[in-house]
């Protein structure tokens, strides 16, 4: 009895499958909406890394003598001009040797002076000996002894002349170094650091302020070893700084060929195009386009998302739009990148999505 009640269930169950396979799917029709074929699109390849931004110029400025400082001219902040005086350092020993210098400088052009007419007259009595001696009216020894005073005369010209030369140098030196006690900005920019004070004293090499050229800055970054030869001058970056939230255009400007042992990278400096924001040490981002890939690529729009997922509407062969999941990853200038999910060959809807059901079916008017 119960072998005959299953067998019965099981014919109608057979029965009803056979007759909902006759039955005809009413999909919602679709129209009014964009289809595109995916097919690859040629995109650049970046390197992503991150750096400080600098000034192009920065200068240290230090004292090349060493003097207590008397006067500083300026505050951290500053704007400053170049040739601007910045401080100065006690300059009166080095006066001393100055006005020193100058009356030995003084001292020797007279004696060169001296020597030049002592030179003249004993060439002009050599010749007066010689027209004599020509004439047999000197002895030998005569004529011997006015030219030996003569020579005697030459050389000492050139001494005075070598010694006048030496006078004048040191006469520059002390000069030059009485310059140095009044220090001034090499270049225009901003007073970004000061390391003395009033009654300090300065030491040679001691960096006592800093300036910097605010008119124009360069990111460094570290970039990967496996770039090395696949960067070049003059290549594009494109920058942000995250604390201006701001993009920034530049330029690979320079490249030092040297790796870093322990983290396998090589420093890059990119000059960045005219920002008035922009500061020394500001943290940035940098994207650095170094070669050519085939990706899909979808339009923005064309992503729905369901809840977290990411998905695009699919249309086959027959028309039927179906909701595909996919995943997402770089955006370009020409859509987002497709990782995961679609092919060469899909089709998907771009225009029209708020017009699109899931299941429906596509019409073409």
């Amino acid at each position: 009895m119960n072998n005959l009640i299953i067998i019965v269930l099981l014919s109608l169950l057979m029965v009803s499958c056979k007759d909902s396979g006759d039955i005809d799917i009413q999909r919602p029709l679709i129209t009014g909406v964009t289809i595109a074929e995916i097919n690859p699109t040629e995109v650049d390849v970046y390197y992503k890394t991150s750096g400080t931004v600098m000034a192009k110029t920065i200068s240290e400025i230090a004292s090349r003598v060493m003097g207590t400082v008397t006067s500083i001219e300026v505050k951290e902040g500053d704007r400053v001009a170049e040739g601007e005086l910045l401080l100065t350092i006690d300059d009166r020993d080095i006066v001393h040797k100055v006005r020193a210098a100058e009356q030995g400088y003084k001292e020797l052009s007279k004696a060169l002076e001296a020597a030049k007419q002592n030179k003249h007259l004993l060439n002009l009595t050599y010749e007066r000996y010689k027209s004599l001696y020509d004439e047999k009216a000197l002895s030998e020894q005569e004529m011997d002894e006015i030219e030996t005073k003569k020579k005697v005369a030459d050389i000492e010209f050139e001494r005075a002349q070598s010694a006048l030369e030496r006078g004048k140098a040191t006469f520059r030196e002390v000069q030059i170094n009485l310059d140095f006690t009044r220090i001034k900005s090499p270049i225009s920019g901003i007073v970004t650091e000061k390391n003395i004070e009033i009654g300090n004293t300065a030491v040679p090499g001691i960096p006592l302020l800093k300036v910097e050229d605010n008119s124009s800055f360069r990111l460094e970054v570290m970039v990967d070893e496996q770039l090395l030869e696949k960067l070049q001058v003059g290549m594009p970056a494109n920058v942000y700084i995250n604390a201006l939230n701001r993009n920034v255009t530049g330029q690979i400007s320079e490249i030092v060929p040297v790796i870093d042992p322990v983290t396998r990278t090589f420093l890059i400096k990119i000059d960045l195009n005219n920002e008035e924001l922009l500061r020394t040490g500001l943290y940035a981002k940098a994207l650095i386009s170094y070669g050519k890939r085939e990706a899909i690529l979808v339009p923005e729009d064309a992503i729905v998302e369901k809840g977290q997922l990411d998905g695009v509407y699919t249309v086959d062969d027959e028309g039927i739009v179906n909701y595909r999941l996919i995943r997402a990853g770089t955006s370009f200038s020409g859509g987002v990148e497709v990782l995961s999910g679609l092919k060469e060959g899909d089709r998907i809807i771009v225009g029209g999505i708020q017009k699109v059901i899931d299941g429906g079916i596509f019409k073409n008017k």
